[in-house]
Parts: structure tokens; C-alpha cells; sequence
């Protein structure tokens, strides 16, 4: 595994490692009930722990029969949190192992739920909160943490998730993510550092909130707002040189105009453009596995015209020209629809990201109506608008396709699309399905089908793991086309039998593994990569793959 500054059991003793109180308080050294006899002799640990050693492998197993007595998924959240905060080889020891149970738990959907009331179950601070009246000593700040980060996720929690502005609560988002860096691709969790920019909020709920955690102002804008970012990047990239950081949960007028300032200069990437746009580009290269054809054959229609949808809409215009359109043939498959209807040349007051694809075409004001005009091959939902795709939606692309691509992406589950069930039973069981929130097995007629969810966790783990492996100075979209083409090579002839577009979620170490290899083969080859090529991409790789153990 990536080998940390100081150790991750506390067997080693360097001067300064803690002892006693001070051992069982630290997260990254804690094992609880597993230390040893001779351990608890040598690191002063007798008296603090019941006299019992548990492995490990019973460890576990009380936490799961635990968490499986509570009574709702935020009260797993919250004991799960609870677990990391006080021992994070056994919390990811139990993530890894129950990757299927767990990561709904700790990342979407139940992470809105969490946002939506962080600072009412707020236990303990994880990473670290800057906030707007720290300009002028950000460096300060970041030289307070203690850890060699190599991986930055960081939000100005101005757009949590399908749920707007949680100001300084959006915290849970960089948290989660960072959780499953290590649990899905073996990202150290030493290394992973979770940011919160609260730079004020403009919900005025959370402003009268007194459970409020953040900053209770007005959010910055202007050019305020560009030199505490910027300010922001200096000392983050001084404080952890060649330190990769991921842009999350942005608002859409941030999030372009960010991920293209620093994008060519420093490493650097925004999952909800570029990620988002992978694991969907992913989706449909596993949908034309069973439709056959090819990609540049199809017209997709967006619902939604932010971040998501033109992110997706960006890599797949990529990958229709690898398949020998000219750009502007390509752009013409990909057509957006918004809150005011269909994005086109002629609608007066559109954004710089929508212009790409506002097509000359009369004005349409709904979805349906698009859908008999247009006549898509493929529906992407990323509005966070519940229940948009409504039965006659699904009808209408059953009538117009053999098999309907359907992919529902909102999340959390509150703002999906349609439900797995809706989009099978609306289509007689034709729909080529994906979604954002996870779904249990439908049955329709005498078939069920396997939906998987179409999460970033299957795409950005693994990138962070090639960038991180690489010493990349770069994360490109070559490296995201990368992953796309390797997660649906991932994807068995038997998931595509059972309606899976994506590979089963207990083989995401397997599945990130294999996305870190490509994306590093991408670094080597295009001069990025600051570290040596190794003989061995895959067993390279996999030696950096943090295994959690004591």
C-alpha cells in the first residue's frame, strides 16, 4: 500500500507516536479491542481496554449487528461516522467487505439526508473548514493538518447534490467521497483530505438554523469570491506539492468557469462534469452491447442542461468523433432540454455551457413533446427533478425504440427521474436501465432484471488512483474517455443478460484497479507522469492499493 509518514499500526514505535488515552484517541492508529496482549504492555494501553482481545473478523461482525439493529438509514450514518471517527482500519475493513450494504449508508442517497441535517448530528470536526474570514491565512490553516495529503476533494457547498445550497453542511459530500477513495481504489485514507470553502450561504433556512454550522452570511461573489479561490489553490498546491484536487458540488456558474481556469495549469478535475460524464458514457457503450450499432448512430436527449448534462454531452461529442463524426455532426446528436424547455439558437438569455448545443429548431416547451419530435435513441435524466420521467415519457420512447435507453441519474432517490420498477413496467420490460440511487431487483413477467446504479464511485476512485500512481501533472479528458471504455470492457456477458449495465458493486477494487491502470498508461504516454513507468502498469497498481488490516 502507499506507505504513510508514520505508521498505520502503532507495532512501530517512533519517538513521537502516541501511547495510552492518546493511541485509542487517534483514528489512524486505534484497533480498540484488537491490540494484543504484548501490545497493550509495550504502548500503555493496560487498564483502558476490557481484558478480551477480539480479531479484527469479530470486530466486524458486532459493528454489522449493530448497525443492522438500528432503526433507519441516518442512524447507520451516524454510527458509521461514529466508527470513523474512532477507527478508520476497522470502519474501512467494514466498508470493503460490505461494499453493497455500506455505501448506500455512507454516500449516496443517504449522504443528502445527512447534509440536509448536519448540523444537528455534528460530532466530530473530519478535515478541514476555511472559511471567508480566513482570507489572508489560508496557508496558515492548511499547515495545521497533520497529514501528507496527496488527494484534495473540496466543496463551496452551493450545489449539494440535487438539494441547492447547504452551505458549510455540503461537508458530508468531500467526507464520502474521500471515504470511497479508499475503500473502492485503496486510496490511503492518510492521504485524503476533505475541504469545506464556506464562503456563506444564501439559504436563508440554514441562516435561521441555530443548529447552523457555518458561516452565517450572505455567500461571497465576484471577484471576492475568484481571490479566495485562488488563494485557496496557492497554498493548497505549496502546502502538499503535486497534491490532486477534485472540484465537488459547485454551482454550475462556478463549476465551468473553475475546472477551465486551472485545469491546464495544475491537476485537477470536477466529478460532476467529468466523472459524471464517464460512468454514463460507460452506460451507453454497455447499452450497445445488447442494441447493437454504434455510438455516433445515436441521438441522445438531456434532461437537465447544467454541469451533468453538458459534461456527459461533451465526452460522448469526444467519442462520436473517434467513431468518425465531425464535430458538428456530433454536437447535432446531443440536444439539452431545460426548466424553460428545449435548448435552441434562438432563446434569448442562454448560458456560455449551453450554447454548444442550442440547435437551430423550433422552440419546444417540454420534455414529451421533445421526445415525439426528436425521436432520441437515449433519455438522460440529471435535472434532479422527481418523477420527470413520467409514464407517458417512458411510453413514448418504448414506442419509438426496440429497447429504450433510459438512464435516470438524479440522486439522491428523492429526485430520481423514475424508479427501476416505473421505467421497466412503463416500457413492458424493454428499457436499457441505469440509474443514480440504488434500486433492489425487479421482477417483470417471468424476467428480473439487475439495475446498477450509475455512480461516479465506479469512475473517480480509480482516476485518483491512476493520477496519485502517475504523479500526473494533468488530469485530461483522454484519461476520462479511458475510464469510460474500461469500465464497460469490465462489464460480464452475464450482468448484460440480467440488465446490468455496470459491473456488480463487490468487484469496484477489481473495476478501479483496472480505471487507475488505464489512466496512468494515458499520463505515461501523453509525458505526464512525474514518476517512473513501471514494468508492470496492473501489478504497479495494485502495490499501491491501500488494504485495510491490522
Amino acid at each position: 500500500m502507499i506507505a504513510p509518514v508514520r505508521a498505520t499500526t502503532p507495532n512501530s514505535q517512533a519517538p513521537d507516536s502516541p501511547r495510552g488515552l492518546a493511541l485509542l484517541r487517534d483514528p489512524l492508529l486505534n484497533k480498540g479491542t484488537a491490540f494484543t496482549e504484548a501490545e497493550r504492555d509495550v504502548l500503555g494501553l493496560r487498564g483502558f481496554l476490557p481484558a478480551h482481545v477480539l480479531s479484527m473478523e469479530e470486530q466486524v461482525a458486532r459493528v454489522l449487528t449493530n448497525l443492522r439493529s438500528l432503526p433507519n438509514d441516518l442512524e447507520k450514518y451516524i454510527a458509521l461516522n461514529s466508527l470513523h471517527d474512532r477507527n478508520e482500519e476497522l470502519f474501512f475493513r467494514v466498508v470493503c467487505d460490505n461494499i453493497d450494504e455500506i455505501q448506500p449508508l455512507i454516500y449516496t442517497p443517504t449522504v443528502g439526508l445527512a447534509c440536509q441535517r448536519y448540523g444537528l448530528i455534528f460530532q466530530r470536526p473530519r478535515g478541514m473548514f476555511i472559511s471567508a474570514t480566513d482570507k489572508g491565512r489560508i496557508a496558515e490553516l492548511l499547515g495545521n493538518w497533520p497529514y501528507p495529503a496527496k488527494l484534495i476533494v473540496v466543496t463551496d457547498g452551493e450545489r449539494i447534490l440535487g438539494l441547492g445550497d447547504l452551505g458549510a453542511h455540503g461537508m458530508g459530500i468531500p467526507v464520502g467521497k474521500l471515504s470511497l477513495y479508499s475503500a473502492c481504489a485503496g486510496v490511503h485514507p492518510e492521504h485524503c483530505l476533505p475541504i469545506m470553502l464556506d464562503v456563506g450561504t444564501n439559504n436563508q433556512d440554514l441562516l435561521n438554523d441555530r443548529y447552523y454550522i457555518g458561516l452565517r452570511q450572505k455567500r461571497l461573489s465576484g471577484a471576492a469570491y475568484d481571490e479566495f479561490i485562488d488563494e485557496f489553490i496557492t497554498a493548497a498546491r505549496a502546502a502538499f506539492p503535486g497534491v490532486l484536487i477534485q472540484f465537488e458540488d459547485f454551482a454550475n456558474h462556478s463549476a465551468f468557469r473553475l475546472l477551465h481556469k486551472y485545469r491546464d495549469d495544475i491537476p485537477v478535475f470536477n466529478d460532476d462534469i467529468q466523472g459524471t460524464a464517464a460512468v454514463a458514457l460507460a452506460g451507453l457503450f454497455s447499452a450497445l452491447r445488447v442494441n447493437g450499432g454504434k455510438l455516433a448512430d445515436q441521438r441522445v436527449l438531456f434532461l437537465g442542461a447544467g454541469e451533468a448534462a453538458t459534461g456527459i454531452a461533451d465526452l460522448i461529442v469526444s467519442a462520436m468523433m473517434a467513431e468518425g463524426l465531425s464535430e458538428p455532426e456530433a454536437i447535432k446528436r446531443n440536444w439539452l432540454v431545460d426548466s424553460r424547455g428545449l435548448v435552441v439558437k434562438d432563446r434569448a438569455g442562454l448560458t456560455e455551457h449551453k450554447m454548444r448545443y442550442a440547435h437551430d429548431h423550433a422552440a419546444v416547451e417540454d420534455f414529451l413533446t421533445a421526445i415525439r419530435t426528436l425521436k432520441p435513441t437515449a433519455i438522460i435524466g440529471v435535472a434532479a427533478v422527481g418523477g420527470a420521467f413520467t409514464p407517458e415519457v417512458l411510453q413514448a420512447m418504448a414506442e419509438i425504440n426496440h429497447r429504450p435507453i433510459v438512464f435516470a441519474l438524479s440522486n439522491p432517490t428523492s429526485k430520481a427521474e423514475c424508479s427501476a420498477e416505473e421505467a421497466y413496467r412503463h416500457t413492458d420490460g424493454r428499457a436499457l436501465f441505469a440509474c443514480g440511487s440504488p434500486y433492489d431487483p425487479v421482477k417483470f413477467d417471468d424476467k428480473t432484471f439487475v439495475p446498477r446504479q450509475g455512480n461516479n464511485s465506479y469512475i473517480f476512485p480509480g482516476v485518483g488512483l491512476g493520477a496519485i500512481a502517475s504523479g500526473t501533472k494533468l488530469v485530461t479528458d483522454e484519461m476520462f474517455m479511458a475510464a469510460a471504455h474500461t469500465l464497460a470492457y469490465l462489464v460480464t456477458q452475464e450482468d448484460i443478460e440480467q440488465g446490468s449495465l455496470y459491473p456488480s458493486l463487490p468487484r469496484i477494487r477489481e473495476v478501479s484497479a483496472h480505471i487507475a491502470a488505464a489512466v496512468a498508461d494515458v499520463a505515461y504516454r501523453r509525458g505526464l507522469a512525474t514518476t517512473a513507468r513501471p514494468n508492470d502498469m496492473m501489478a504497479y497498481i495494485e502495490q499501491q492499493m491501500y488494504d485495510p488490516h491490522y
